[in-house]
C-alpha cells in the first residue's frame, strides 16, 4: 500500500470511529445512512487533498483539524482532546491552585462568560464578553474551552498572558496576570436600607454548602428588615449543578426545580423539591447577565419556572449541560455532552439559554476605560422588587 492510501484508509476510518463510540455510547445506530454519504463526501475531500493540493500537507494536522470541527459542530464545551489531556482527565489531574479568574466558552475563539468577584482579571479590567484571542502566545482559534481553561490555571504567583479582543476594536491588548487563590466566600449580601431591599450574590456554585450559606444570609436580611430580594448571578458559569438545585429549594417551597436527561428523553429525571421543604416567600429577583450559565441557569431556570422569580438582565448563555470523556484509539479522546438541563416546563436550556422578564444589559465599556460608577441593571432590579413588594 502506498502512503497515499494509507493517507486515505486513516482518513477515512478515523471518522467511523469517532461516529461508532459515539453511536455506541448513545444507544444509537453506529452509523445511520445519512452519515455514510457525508463520509462518500468526506473520502472525495480526502482524495482532492492527497492528489491535487497545491503542496505536501501534514497529515497529522489535518485529521486534527477534521477531528475538531466534528466535535466542535456539537456544541461549545464539546472537544477532541489529544493524548495528554485524555491522561490528565483519567489521572483526575486537578487544575492549578492558581487563578486569573476568568470562566470561558468557545465562540470563533475563546469568550469570557466570567469574570470572578476580587480576581486579577477582575482588577485587571476584563469583562464577560471578551474575546481571548492568545494563552501565554498560543492563539485559541482552533483551542477548546476544556484546553484554555487549564492553561489559564496554575501555581499561585505565576502569571499568564492573555491577547484580549473587545467588541469591534481591531487593536488587541496584551493583558499579563498574576494567579492567585480566588476568596472562597460563596454567598455575600447587602442591605439597601432606603429600598429595604436586600441583595444577595452568589459568586460560585463550586464550593460546597452554597445553599446553606444562601438561606443564612437571606434570613440575616430578613432580620434587617428586608421586604424583598434581589440575587445576583451575573457572571456566574463554574461549579455544580447539585449545588444550584439546592440553592433553588432555599426559595421554593414545592414543584419542579429541572428534569436532566440524555439523549433518551423517555427516561428524563423530574427534579422536585423534597416534602416538607422550609422556603423563603420574600418577593424576589434574579439578575443575571450572558455570562450566566451551567449552574447559574439552572437556578435561575427554577426561580423562574416555580413564579418565584422574574428574571432581569440579559438572555443567558445556553451552556446547561454535563460532559463526559469517551476514550477513542490511538489515547484520543471526545470530552462530549451527554446530558443537558431542562426547565420545569421541558424546554432543553442547552443552546436557547433562559430569555430575562426584563432587559437590562451591561454597559459597554471600552478596554482601559473606568467601569461605571452606578450599577444600573442592579437599580433595576431593585425598582422590580419594590414593585412587586407593593403589589
Amino acid at each position: 500500500m502506498s502512503p497515499r492510501s494509507r493517507w486515505i484508509l486513516f482518513g477515512l476510518s478515523t471518522p467511523l470511529v469517532v461516529i461508532a463510540a459515539v453511536g455506541g455510547l448513545l444507544g444509537a445506530p453506529a452509523a445511520p445512512q445519512k452519515g455514510f454519504e457525508h463520509l462518500r463526501v468526506f473520502e472525495d475531500v480526502v482524495s482532492l487533498i492527497s492528489g491535487a493540493y497545491v503542496e505536501d500537507v501534514n497529515v497529522d494536522k489535518v485529521m486534527e483539524g477534521a477531528m475538531r470541527g466534528l466535535a466542535e459542530s456539537l456544541d461549545p464545551s464539546s472537544a477532541y482532546l489529544p493524548p495528554d489531556e485524555v491522561a490528565l482527565i483519567e489521572k483526575k489531574t486537578p487544575l492549578g491552585d492558581g487563578d486569573p479568574g476568568l470562566t470561558i466558552t468557545r465562540q470563533f475563539y475563546l469568550r469570557v462568560l466570567g469574570v470572578k468577584d476580587g480576581s486579577p482579571a477582575a482588577r485587571a479590567g476584563l469583562r464577560s464578553g471578551d474575546f481571548v484571542r492568545a494563552i501565554d502566545g498560543k492563539p485559541t482559534r482552533d483551542m477548546s474551552a476544556f484546553t484554555g481553561t487549564r492553561l489559564l490555571r496554575g501555581a499561585v504567583g505565576s502569571t499568564v498572558k492573555v491577547v484580549i479582543i473587545r467588541g469591534n476594536a481591531a487593536e488587541p491588548h496584551d493583558i499579563t496576570l498574576t494567579r492567585d487563590k480566588i476568596d472562597a466566600t460563596s454567598v455575600t449580601s447587602e442591605m439597601i436600607s432606603k429600598d429595604m431591599v436586600g441583595v444577595l450574590r452568589i459568586k460560585t456554585f463550586a464550593a460546597t454548602g452554597v445553599a446553606d450559606a444562601l438561606r443564612q444570609q437571606a434570613e440575616k436580611l430578613q432580620q434587617q428588615g428586608a421586604k424583598g430580594l434581589v440575587i445576583d448571578i451575573r457572571g456566574i458559569a463554574d461549579g455544580s449543578y447539585d449545588e444550584a438545585i439546592k440553592a433553588a429549594q432555599v426559595f421554593i417551597a414545592s414543584g419542579t426545580i429541572t428534569m436532566r436527561a440524555g439523549r433518551d428523553n423517555a427516561n428524563k429525571e423530574e427534579i422536585t423539591v423534597p416534602a416538607g421543604n422550609t422556603a423563603i416567600t420574600l418577593p424576589t429577583v434574579v439578575l443575571q447577565s450572558f455570562g450566566t450559565s451551567g449552574p447559574a441557569e439552572v437556578f435561575a431556570a427554577a426561580m423562574s419556572g416555580n413564579k418565584r422569580a422574574e428574571l432581569v438582565g440579559e438572555r443567558t448563555a445556553g451552556l446547561a449541560a454535563e460532559q463526559h470523556l469517551v476514550k477513542l484509539p490511538q489515547n484520543f479522546g471526545l470530552w462530549m455532552t451527554y446530558r443537558r438541563y431542562f426547565t420545569s416546563a421541558n424546554v432543553a436550556i442547552l443552546e436557547k439559554g433562559l430569555a430575562p422578564d426584563v432587559v437590562a444589559e451591561e454597559p459597554n465599556v471600552e478596554f482601559g476605560d473606568a467601569a461605571p460608577t452606578t450599577d444600573d441593571m442592579r437599580a433595576k432590579a431593585i425598582e422590580r422588587v419594590k414593585a412587586a413588594k407593593a403589589s
